[in-house]
């Protein structure tokens, strides 16, 4: 009896200790959590400085885009998209931009690069004709120099273009006409201070 009366306030006593260092741990792992946590906005993805932030007048982020930019071989006019941006963070040299269908392996429809860094937009239909001094169009998956629009196989449901807008540190990539997009994001390799993305959908 002797023991037991002994043993109990010692449990007890024990209990107390384990639920306040439990709590504790807790507390810790819930601030942790909450300082390493980060918000997306649906219009665009974000890494490095800035809040870049990329939109289009022609369709809004995940919507479909509208027919007269698809390529004439889908119905369209092959009308080059608008794009405008914002809130490139401090040191932007210049800026890049592509639009690919990852429905489709990553098929490049535009690649620009040397984009001056006063520029915040792209006129519609502008590939081509209206492109910002000193920029420089580069050969898309069908083999022209410049905006090729969606043109998904019949029935193959939506495709998603990704369309992404690159703030860099250098002024000019240097880079060839013809140039794969694996060897494009090879070359923004430590040269990006944010980027920003725009999805919008195309389907036959």
């Amino acid at each position: 009896m002797f023991m037991k009366g002994k043993l109990l306030p010692i449990t007890i006593l024990f209990l107390i200790i384990s639920i306040l260092v439990g709590c504790g741990g807790k507390t810790q792992s819930t601030g942790t959590t909450q300082t390493a946590g980060t918000s997306t906005e649906s219009q665009a993805s974000l890494y490095g400085e800035g809040n870049i932030k990329v939109t289009s007048s022609a369709f809004k982020n995940n919507g479909a885009i509208p027919e007269r930019h698809a390529r004439q071989g889908a119905g369209g006019e092959n009308v080059s998209i608008p794009l405008e941006w914002q809130g490139a963070p401090e040191g932007t040299k210049s800026f890049a931009f592509t639009m690919v269908d990852i429905s489709a392996r990553n098929w490049v429809h535009w690649l620009v690069v040397d984009i001056p860094a006063k520029t915040t937009s792209i006129a519609e239909g502008a590939s081509n004709k209206r492109m910002p001094d000193g920029s420089k169009e580069l050969i898309n998956t069908f083999g022209d120099i410049g905006y090729g629009g969606p043109q998904p196989p019949p029935g193959s449901g939506p495709h998603k273009y990704v369309i992404t807008v690159y703030a860099l540190s250098e002024e000019g990539l240097d880079l060839p006409q013809q140039i794969s997009y694996d060897d494009f994001l090879r070359a923004l390799e430590g040269k990006v201070l944010a980027k920003a993305s725009i999805i919008g959908k195309y389907s036959r």
